[in-house]
């Protein structure tokens, strides 16, 4: 369409007009409102120039954005917080990332931004908060940006801001040498430790049950979260001619007031997989299973005296136990490194798309999805590469060897540090 007077962009105004009515002055002008209709808007007062300043100040606080939605720029950070707590208690993600979130907005997030609106929280107020949280540690940066995204995208979503502010913050830089993978040295110090744990003539109490000893050699053939480790039962586990498999239908979580319960799903959607085992992990497992009543197929494997679930909490207690045994305390050797440690020797071994299946990250589930016919057999390559490394007896150390002055680091497994934000 050609001429004609181009269109008053949304929350826009014309010109200014102020006429004089009795002894006050009346300020008029038309804003194109949020549902784009031009509306006239007035100012009353008893000059001229307050009369515009009267104007302006209506006119501004009128929204230009999500009109009769329950947010605004002038909202405060509070509200759009509470609203998105709301939102997040109906989304299908584990109690344990809920509570990681919530968590996270309350110790760090909410009290830097809590005092503003909407309008007022900047890209460089954002950046600013991010740098101060990098200089903590990469982890909690990483954690809070993650929060405020979801944030301003959920205000993006009703309209109350024109864009997110954190699209257009600095990427997060992990500090370099920061090892995130074991080395073999680390791995055999730490099965010595394991095996050694509480054992002595001059130990008093009850003898360890070796249960934790078990699940770092699952962990290490495996690379489950700690959670889905817990969480499997004996009827995820198809011990047959071809070798072992497992099913990860769920994970182990705290509940206030219940402890460990195992929920009936993992992490997320792509988390639930059939994967191979190696034989080394695959032997640790056949023990455990042999000792549980066959009448009781869905009793996890891993369990307390009471037939619960272990708790991760306890789990990593001992866990750094066996680092202090193993004279590794200060390396911050975490639970997460064996994951780490799995999808660095698939990666190296075969691929990253493979690790990424391996470890049910969603890099590649649109492509599985929506264009490729569901696979139902099981890949037994990747059980194969970590048996050959990770086994007991003459491992291949060559996928772990170190460099970068001992860092075991691989640019193909970024992918790992997106989607492992759950804490440690």
């Amino acid at each position: 369409m050609n001429g004609g007077r181009p269109r008053t962009l949304i929350g826009s105004y014309g010109t200014i007009s102020v006429t004089r009515r009795g002894s006050s002055y009346v300020a008029l002008a038309r804003i194109r409102d949020a549902d784009g209709r031009l509306r006239r808007v007035t100012g009353a007062a008893r000059t001229e120039s307050a009369a515009r300043a009267r104007l302006k100040e209506r006119l501004l606080d009128r929204p230009g954005f999500g009109a009769g939605g329950l947010l605004d720029l002038s909202s405060s950070f509070r509200d759009l917080a509470d609203l998105w707590l709301e939102d997040l208690e109906l989304r299908e993600l584990s109690d344990g990332t809920k509570k990681n979130y919530r968590d996270d907005l309350r110790l760090r997030v909410r009290p830097q931004f809590e005092h503003f609106s909407l309008g007022e929280i900047t890209t460089g107020r954002v950046e600013w908060f991010l740098r101060s949280e990098s200089a903590v540690s990469f982890s909690r940066a990483h954690h809070s940006r993650t929060v405020l995204n979801q944030l301003f995208a959920f205000a993006l979503r009703h309209d109350a801001i024109p864009r997110n502010p954190v699209q257009g913050t600095s990427p997060l830089r992990r500090p370099k040498g920061e090892r995130q993978a074991l080395n073999v040295e680390q791995i055999r110090a730490i099965r010595d430790a394991a095996s050694c744990w509480r054992t002595g003539p001059d130990v008093k109490g009850p003898k360890p049950d070796g249960q934790v000893r078990d699940i770092i050699e699952v962990l290490l053939g495996t690379a489950l979260r700690i959670g889905e480790c817990l969480a499997l039962r004996v009827c995820d586990v198809d011990d047959g001619p071809g070798g072992m498999t497992i099913s990860v239908t769920g994970t182990v979580v705290l509940r206030t007031g219940s402890g460990a319960v195992r929920q009936d799903h993992p992490k997320t959607e792509h988390s639930i997989r059939r994967i191979a085992v190696p034989d080394f992990a695959a032997a640790v497992l056949r023990a455990r299973v042999a000792g549980i009543p066959i009448g009781d197929p869905h009793k996890t494997i891993f369990a307390n005296r009471a037939g619960k679930p272990l708790s991760p909490f306890n789990v990593r207690r001992t866990f750094r136990a066996f680092l202090e045994l193993a004279d590794l305390a200060g390396e911050g050797i975490t639970l997460r490194w064996y994951r780490r440690t799995g999808a660095t020797v698939i990666a190296r071994g075969a691929s990253a798309d493979a690790a990424a299946t391996f470890l049910g990250h969603g890099s590649t589930a649109i492509t599985e999805g929506h264009y490729i016919e569901p696979d139902r057999t099981v890949d037994r390559g990747p059980a194969g590469i970590l048996e050959k490394t990770l086994r007991r007896g003459s491992p291949d150390t060559s996928l772990l060897s170190n460099n970068n002055d001992g860092a075991v680091e691989d640019p193909a497994l970024d992918f790992l540090d997106e989607e492992d934000i759950e804490a440690a």
